[in-house]
């Protein structure tokens, strides 16, 4: 037991109200310095993944989707990539030229597919697309460290 200067013990119920704003004070300390590695991230790692997921839903089109679900996935792709680019060229100067190029060559695809659904046009697509594929993976290889 401890004793007070006064002789009597001490009062331990103010402590015991002070304690759990004390402990949430620390909670919230220590989340915030979770937080701290996500924050140091480039912008660009967010944009990268938000590219990621426009390419990845694309996958999802069923080919009844029609031309003007294409065209729209196409556009969310192209508005993804000009994000990132804005974003990574300073770091990544020839990896987002390449992505810039070829989202270039897939949006003058997709035009084209639109007036003329041909064969012919499906197939330039489709390499389009895989010219943007090919470069966003280059992207995402060189940038893994700096966004993991």
């Amino acid at each position: 037991m401890s004793f007070t200067t006064s002789g009597r013990l001490p009062d331990h119920a103010g402590a015991r109200r002070i304690a759990p704003l004390v402990c949430a004070v620390v909670i919230g300390l220590v989340a915030l310095a979770g937080c701290g590695g996500s924050s140091s991230k480039p912008a660009y790692c967010t944009a990268r993944t938000n590219l990621e997921s426009a390419i990845t839903d694309i996958t999802s089109l069923s080919p009844t989707s029609g031309i003007s679900a294409l065209e729209a996935a196409f556009t969310k792709i192209k508005t993804d990539a000009n994000t990132v680019v804005s974003e990574a060229k300073s770091d990544f100067p020839s990896q987002t030229s390449a992505i810039q190029s070829s989202v270039a060559s897939l949006t003058s695809a997709v035009s084209a597919l639109k007036s003329n659904p041909s064969a012919g046009n499906i197939a330039t697509t489709t390499g389009a697309a895989a010219s943007v594929v090919s470069s966003f993976q280059s992207f995402v290889n060189t940038s893994k460290s700096k966004c993991s």
